[in-house]
């Protein structure tokens, strides 16, 4: 059996929904996972913002326009009168709900209860949809077996037991429909596995079903060599390991949530990225194996807030480094790059929720820069540390003013930290000395 994730963008409209519908009925057992329609999530989480600003008329007005959009969908997707009311019956009954719970204080479970409403209302319609076109479908709550535990990993053991006993009882069914993103924590309480969650479901539901593949649907044809948004000519990937592809999603690469590839990889189950708008194309498959070395592609995260940790102590004294990292961990904050010298520590962190207490600490025993507004370009491949060619990619720094590079800290991954505005220049140039300068070079 296989599964198959839809993001929003693949059940975003009416032709596209019917173009799903054609992809997934070929005759194979299969379990789809869909994320909610596109747009719906951000008019929910919209919701929840008015609620928190005690603006309740701005969120009564965004639920009836996002209410309006699905009366209009179900009118034009179901010829079936039955189904049509049954559906229609549905979805008032989610906005009756969006609208009782206005009155409720803002917490983050009532945010969690609103953008779970997205998944609910697509993954229902979907079925229903494939019902009246004859296919043996059957919704799989995902609130039944998905569960996260009280470190927001997945709880495996819960979910394959569970997963299997739905399926068990359901009556059987050619393709099972379920929710992407949306779960229970390990309180019981609805809560979510973050924005691009859907991917991470789906390869979760993979490993625990022990699938012969994941594919994860979307509007591209697979991982590309460079940002197809900002570099000319990109093409996509064939083949990725599971490492490269790791690399790739975590350092930006917005097709593929970053925590997808773990559960795929632990149970050693291949992941294939397809596109929606030309299902022949090949795509790009992920496993373990891994095809040729040096520098696949290249990726840029965002946001990024570099942090230089200055102190003549730390000449030759031991323990200074995990006097550092220990107010990071206090402070729950991650580390993306890092490098050093004989007086000074360069580390960059995604999150500055808490950068003012971790500075104010910082800064009892060292002097501290700080510099906002910068990207870290990765560029990925098997080995490229060892590879030949990857002087090549040094090139960029007669172009661009590189705040710090990171190398050797992992073989399959160079980073190098810029000023955001000088992103695109550097993906560009990047580009040109790593994959169109072979010869010239």
């Amino acid at each position: 059996m296989k599964v198959l994730k839809f993001g929003g963008t693949s059940v975003g409209s009416i032709k596209n929904i019917k173009s799903v519908k054609e992809i997934i009925t070929d005759g194979d057992k299969k379990i789809v996972v869909l994320s909610a329609m596109s747009g719906t999530t951000n008019a929910l989480v919209e919701i929840s913002d008015y609620i928190k600003a005690k603006d309740i008329d701005a969120a009564l007005n965004c639920i009836e326009v996002l209410s309006q959009k699905y009366i209009v969908v179900i009118d034009e997707l179901f010829e079936n009168s039955q189904l049509k009311q049954e559906v229609g019956n549905y979805i008032d009954a989610i906005f009756e709900y969006l609208t009782s719970l206005t009155s409720e204080k803002h917490t983050e479970l009532l945010y969690n209860k609103i953008v779970s409403q997205g998944e609910l209302m697509s993954t229902y319609m979907f079925t229903k949809f494939l019902n009246q076109e004859g296919v043996n479908a059957r919704l799989l709550p995902a609130l039944e077996f998905m569960r996260i535990d009280k470190t927001n990993d997945p709880d495996v053991f819960y979910i394959k037991q569970n997963l299997q006993r739905i399926i068990d009882e359901a009556l059987p069914a050619d393709i099972y429909i379920t929710q992407g993103f949306i779960c229970l924590d390990a309180y019981g309480n609805v809560a979510n596995l973050q924005r691009g969650g859907s991917d991470y479901t789906a390869t979760i539901i993979g490993g625990v079903i022990e699938a012969d593949e994941v594919q994860i649907w979307t509007d591209i044809d697979g991982m590309h060599n460079n940002d197809p948004r900002f570099v000319k000519n990109t093409h996509a990937i064939s083949n990725l390991s599971f490492d490269e592809a790791a690399e790739l999603a975590y350092f930006g690469a917005k097709i593929l949530h970053p925590q997808t590839v773990m559960p795929a990889q632990e149970a050693n189950i291949p992941v294939r990225l397809k596109n929606t708008e030309d299902p022949e194309s090949y795509g790009t498959l992920i496993s373990q194996e891994t095809h040729g070395d040096g520098i696949k592609a290249i990726a840029a995260k965002d946001n990024i807030t570099a942090i230089k940790i200055k102190s003549a102590r730390m000449l030759l004294a031991h323990g200074f480094l995990k006097k550092v990292f220990e107010i990071f961990e206090k402070y729950e904050t991650s580390i993306d790059m890092i490098t050093t010298s004989e007086i000074a520590v360069s580390l960059t962190i995604d999150n500055d929720k808490n950068l003012a207490a971790i500075i104010e600490e910082l800064e009892k025993f060292s002097l501290v820069e700080v510099d906002n507004q910068q990207s870290i370009i990765c560029l990925v491949g098997h080995s490229v540390v060892k590879h030949h060619e990857t002087h090549r990619l040094f090139k960029v720094l007669q172009d661009i003013s590189v705040r710090m590079i990171s190398y050797g800290g992992s073989n399959n991954n160079i980073s190098l930290l810029v000023n955001t505005n000088d992103k695109i220049a550097t993906l560009q140039h990047l580009n040109k000395y790593v994959f169109e300068d072979v010869e010239a070079l």
